[in-house]
């Protein structure tokens, strides 16, 4: 059943899928997917505009929701119906999170059960949807970030359901481990944390006060998150947006207040930093996101915790007891955030069973892609913090026919915040006509 309604400029259609939880068993378990289809209020009535399948960043975000056009959606509007999808377990598809989850089982049938929640499944999962959307044309697919990522799955797993690939900020290496992953990020964090000291010098004792403060009190926040001075720390995911790094300051800003037995951490700074850390919205973001580099029989084995071994600058207690800057940190995963977290707490033993998990399957066919013929354009932003720059220019190089579009003038979230332009620029570029 579908409902349609409108929004300024736009006519919206909800409508929800049933697809298999395991492709591999079409006949077992099902699960369902929501999804939001957008079409131009003046191009409603037409039923010959192709299809273009956004999907999200992530891993574990649903997809966005907003009121009328957003830039890019505008400019897709122009020739497109979209269609915006709630990867599996996010939004409104059939969730995954710590009230679901033990309906599975114990942590070992959790475990089982969200390893089919990677880009093959969700991929698998379009494939299933698109003949009910477009009648069995294949479509245009926008894939931002973990969404890239996917979209190169797509065209190793199922290229003849693709008209066009397009990827902004998501050009994933093809075989790297997640310590290949990680060990390439953290100088790219310390950079970004740099240049945000040098944009925000005051920043730099306002960061290392309230690290101490974390480092000698016990500090929970409303809801019940521990504040660990390595939980500040990982605000530093904000420096990867286009307006991360004024946000960051401006909530370094007024952190400290006045209180009969001293200073404290002002209401305000914790009620901003809560909704900041917690993943009560996208716990699979926390669940899967190493698993989503797993391709071979290692373990990633908690990566991003292991690799920040080796770059001690990134060490709180260290760092305090010199005089060097508070380094943040990025878009990591460590075993205690299980522990600060309620949202995660229930689910840390299941979390301990995907980092020890062997065996991935494989997502990319670097054959597959070296004969790719599908039109593609990837949006390759320099120096972003989330995507190793490199990998992403090497893996390009492997699809043939790829073309790439290299700029500094936007973030990882250039496709929101760079109105209609990056959009415009691949169609252009899949197209030929630049």
């Amino acid at each position: 059943m579908s409902v349609s309604y409108r929004q300024p400029g736009v006519v919206l259609t909800d409508r929800r899928f049933t697809v298999p939880l395991d492709h591999d068993d079409p006949a077992g378990e099902t699960i369902e997917l929501f999804a939001r289809e957008v079409v131009a209020s003046d191009r409603a009535h037409r039923d010959d505009l192709p299809w273009l399948l956004y999907l999200q960043g992530g891993p574990g975000f649903g997809a966005n929701r907003f009121v009328g056009r957003p830039a890019w959606l505008g400019r897709a509007l122009e020739e497109y119906r979209v269609l915006l999808l709630d990867q599996r377990g996010t939004g409104a598809s059939t969730p995954a999170n710590r009230q679901t989850l033990p309906l599975r089982g114990g942590p070992a049938e959790q475990a089982e059960h969200l390893a089919l929640f990677r880009a093959d499944s969700i991929v698998r999962d379009c494939e299933a949807v698109r003949p009910q959307v477009t009648g069995g044309a294949p479509w245009t697919v926008l894939g931002q970030s973990f969404g890239g990522f996917c979209t190169l799955t797509y065209l190793s797993l199922a290229p003849e359901g693709l008209e066009t690939a397009l990827i902004t900020g998501g050009l994933p290496s093809l075989d790297a481990h997640a310590d290949d992953v990680y060990r390439a990020a953290y100088p790219r964090v310390a950079r970004k944390v740099a240049a945000h000291y040098h944009r925000y010098p005051q920043d730099v004792e306002r960061a290392r006060r309230i690290a101490e403060h974390l480092l000698t009190h016990d500090v929970v926040l409303p809801g019940g998150y521990r504040l660990t001075a390595e939980a500040f720390q990982s605000l530093g995911l904000m420096l990867g947006s286009g307006d991360g790094s004024h946000r960051l300051h401006f909530l370094l800003e007024d952190a400290f207040v006045r209180a009969p037995g001293g200073s404290e951490l002002s209401d305000s700074f914790q009620e901003q930093v809560r909704a900041l850390l917690s993943f009560a919205g996208n716990p699979l973001y926390a669940l899967v996101h190493e698993a989503i580099y797993g391709q071979d029989s290692r373990p990633t084995a908690w990566a991003a915790e292991r690799v920040r071994a080796e770059f001690p600058g990134f060490d709180a207690e260290r760092t305090l007891a010199g005089d060097a800057p508070l380094l943040f940190t990025g878009e990591t995963i460590h075993p205690w955030m299980f522990d600060c977290d309620p949202a995660l707490r229930p689910l840390r033993e299941t979390a301990e069973l995907l980092a020890a998990r062997t065996g991935w399957t494989p997502l990319y066919d670097p054959a597959r892609l070296a004969a790719n013929e599908v039109p593609a354009a990837a949006a390759v932003y320099h120096d972003d913090m989330y995507v190793e720059t490199s990998h992403s220019l090497a893996t390009a190089r492997a699809v043939r026919g790829l073309r790439t579009w290299v700029t500094d003038e936007f973030e990882h979230d250039g496709v929101r915040t760079g109105g209609p332009r990056v959009l415009d620029r691949l169609l252009a570029l899949a197209r030929d006509e630049v």
